[in-house]
This record gives structure tokens, sequence and C-alpha cells, in this order.
């Protein structure tokens, strides 16, 4: 048996610490797929909040709970860029949030044109800090192999290790010998 994916190591440490009736955000909504995860996660009670730029992966998360026949009551799906939630999503969300997570780089069948910048996504994960609860986790899966991609890469690198290790844990799981610049996954635990 070999390790888990980058993926199901993500969904991995999320389902350890996301229970019913929670909130959770998806700050890169793509093509709906955390999102639906999450949902089932935090089950009728909890609380969704998804972010994307492009209206093409709100409708494909809106098409995937649909075939899925889950409801998309209780989530929010917001058309703004990650970075602006601090000013989307009300103060009584501070410190509330037991999980966000993040994929960067471009929507998968979209326009890879249109990807993730170090900038917003930076000011993103400074943000997420604030919703963070207590035991509340951040994951980032980070694709670097477009354009722009490295550049990012390296950012959230520089930013997660400089996080004051007393308040958080920042994990790295990658897989070392693939070719093609393979994702990787970075998880920060709240202390």
């Amino acid at each position: 048996m070999g390790f888990l994916s980058i993926l199901g190591q993500t969904h991995k440490l999320i389902q350890e610490r996301v229970k019913q009736g929670d909130i959770v955000i998806d700050a890169t909504v793509g093509n709906g797929n955390d999102t639906l995860f999450l949902k089932k996660l935090v089950g009728d009670n909890g609380v969704v909040c998804g972010f994307d730029v492009q209206i093409t992966a709100i409708e494909n998360t809106v098409k995937r709970f649909s075939d899925a026949g889950i409801s998309l009551e209780h989530v929010h799906l917001i058309k703004n860029s990650h970075d602006k939630m601090l000013e989307v999503l009300p103060p009584s969300m501070h410190e509330k949030v037991s999980a966000i997570m993040f994929n960067l780089g471009y929507l998968p069948g979209g326009d890879h044109k249109k990807i993730t910048q170090q900038e917003t996504t930076i000011r993103a994960l400074q943000h997420s800090l604030l919703f963070l609860e207590k035991d509340g986790i951040i994951t980032i899966v980070v694709y670097s192999g477009h354009p722009g991609g490295k550049k990012e890469a390296d950012a959230v690198l520089t930013w997660v290790q400089n996080l004051p290790q007393q308040y958080y844990q920042v994990l790295s799981y990658q897989f070392l010998n693939q070719k093609n610049n393979p994702p990787f996954l970075i998880a920060i635990l709240k202390r």
C-alpha cells in the first residue's frame, strides 16, 4: 500500500478536525469538489463559505451539488477573491472557523491564464488566521508547474516558515521523487 495522495492526505487532515455544525471556508472553489466535501462534513446545520473569482467555478459548484443531490442550504458561494474574506465575512465568524481549504493555481478545465496570485494568496492566508479557531486547520495545495506557480509557491513557503511556532504548527507533505512539478500540501494548525 502506498502513501495517501496529496488530496487524500488533505481530506484526512480536514476530516480529523471538522464536525457536524462547524463553519468552514473553501477559499478557492474551483469545480466544487472541496466545497461538496466540506458540506458533507458539516452537515445540514454547518456553514460553508466558498470563494472564487470566476463565475464558471460558481456555476460548476452549483451543478456538482445538484448532481450529488445535496442542498445548497447554508452554503454561501461568493464570486470574489479569497483575499476579500475579511471584508465579506462577518466579524462574528472570527475565531469560529474549523477549516479553510486552498487549492492554488488555475481552474481545472478552465482558462490556464487565470491563476491565483502570490499577493492575493498571501493576503488571504493572513486573513484566514483571523477566522481560524483554536485547533482549526488551513490546508494549502500548491501547484507550481504553471507560469507564475513557482513564484507563488516560494512566497507561500516563506510566509508559512515565518509563522510563530508558539501559535501555529506547519506541516509539509510532498512526494520528492515525482517529476513534472507535482503538487504539495501545506497544513497550518492553530494552537
